[in-house]
């Protein structure tokens, strides 16, 4: 085992630290006084004071814009009695109720109807089916779908005459993929928090409470049982969550994406032929590795943090420690603490980091199992041409230096009641062999 950690992780003689992933095989390297900024999120001197409007209107994701998005497939209310799921709101209801997330269609699709109707003969399902004809059998409906729609074909490049000859039917019959197609966004009710001033002071993940946090992953995983319930060529779903413009964001509003495929990706395959050979590798390579070099940082009864290795960018690794190994699959008890490791994460970082967040579990179809975890890549520095010509990366936080930044701030904040009570640093039980994923 000594031979193999050294190989993981190593550190020269003159500081520099070389890492390699144990399921992609990248190699980092980590060079000496590269990354000392301290973690912070002060206000900068380039950041404008906000106008606060009421409802907001900052984007198209904000309250006020309720109708710049395709139909919502299902909103979550804060009610007396608690949260309630509405599903397939008519367009005439949007303003009746605030929504705290949204389920909407993303407008331009990776995966797009075309997609899976060409390649799969998929046409909607019956549910689906009935409530298109039921949304676009009013005028409000209607004239929501021609509205987007035709901003959709606008910015496709539909010239005003081309646009005005729509017909009824035509709306009609491009508009599928507003009611079952597979690419689609869980939409959070704020663009700032309360008592923001700043543009940068935006509502992140960290932003909201641990339980609105495990509202947003309850909310997004039962859409994802949505997907598979109404598309049977459905393989798996990538569920990810870029955050700010670095990271590849269009708004800067919090939301998630799901797309839908019709097969895992390569990594996760290759993450899948490495438990046929390895059962225990998440155990031994990831959790048990991180305890023993002191990576781990947060735990609790359903999961565990630690700063991972061998990732191009500081990478903050999530595990779920259930037996069950698919988001849809979690007891409530489970999603809540997992949900309460990872909004601690996004708390600690602040909302000035981009980052992205990945989820990775395993999919319907697969036999092997991969334990359900999450990856959090701070999107803080630019892999260049070093990096390309000899596939060695550039890390300018290593390991040791991530989980230095994160725990005093956890601290912090779990002294503030901000984030979940759970266990940091030293305090952390590290069992091995902690993950249960094979256990079933």
């Amino acid at each position: 085992m000594r031979s193999e950690l050294q190989r993981m992780f190593y550190i020269m003689p003159d500081g520099t630290i070389k890492q390699i992933n144990p399921f992609t095989r990248t190699e980092v390297w980590t060079v000496p006084g590269r990354g000392n900024k301290p973690l912070t999120n002060e206000i900068p001197t380039t950041a404008q004071r906000i106008e606060h409007h009421d409802p907001e209107d900052y984007c198209n994701f904000c309250e006020a814009n309720y109708l710049n998005t395709p139909p919502e497939k299902a909103r979550l209310v804060r009610t007396p009695k608690g949260y309630e799921l509405l599903e397939h709101p008519h367009a005439s209801e949007y303003f009746d109720t605030t929504a705290v997330f949204r389920r909407v269609p993303n407008l331009f699709e990776i995966v797009t109807m075309d997609y899976w109707r060409l390649n799969h003969n998929y046409e909607l399902s019956p549910r689906n089916r009935r409530w298109k004809q039921e949304y676009l059998a009013t005028e409000d409906g209607f004239n929501h779908v021609r509205n987007v729609l035709s901003l959709k074909l606008r910015l496709s490049g539909y010239s005003e005459a081309r646009l005005d000859a729509l017909t009824r039917e035509d709306v009609y019959n491009m508009s599928d993929a507003f009611f079952g197609g597979g690419h689609e966004l869980i939409v959070a009710h704020r663009h700032y928090p309360e008592g923001a001033e700043y543009d940068v002071q935006l509502s992140s993940s960290g932003e909201l409470t641990p339980e609105e946090h495990a509202e947003y992953f309850r909310f997004t995983v039962t859409a994802m049982q949505d997907i598979y319930a109404n598309n049977r060529y459905v393989r798996y779903i990538s569920v990810f969550q870029n955050w700010l413009a670095p990271a590849g964001a269009s708004f800067d509003h919090l939301h998630k994406q799901l797309v839908a495929l019709d097969e895992w990706g390569v990594s996760v395959e290759e993450e899948i032929d490495l438990v046929r050979d390895n059962p225990n590798i998440y155990n031994e390579q990831v959790v048990n590795f991180a305890a023993y070099s002191n990576f781990t940082f947060a735990e609790n009864d359903h999961a565990i943090a630690l700063a991972d290795i061998g990732h191009r960018f500081p990478t903050v690794a999530v595990y779920s420690k259930s037996a069950n190994v698919r988001p849809g699959e979690l007891t409530a008890e489970e999603l809540r603490g997992f949900s309460d490791l990872v909004q601690a994460v996004h708390a600690a970082m602040g909302p000035q980091i981009a980052c992205n967040e990945e989820w990775y579990y395993t999919p319907r179809d697969a036999v092997a199992k991969m334990p359900w975890h999450i990856l959090i890549k701070w999107r803080t520095n630019n892999p260049a041409g070093f990096e390309g010509g000899t596939k060695i990366y550039i890390n300018p936080i290593s390991p040791i230096a991530l989980r230095d930044k994160l725990v005093p701030r956890l601290y912090e904040l779990r002294d503030a009641k901000k984030i979940a009570s759970f266990k940091i640093a030293e305090e952390c039980q590290l069992a091995p062999n902690c993950l249960k994923y094979f256990a079933t």
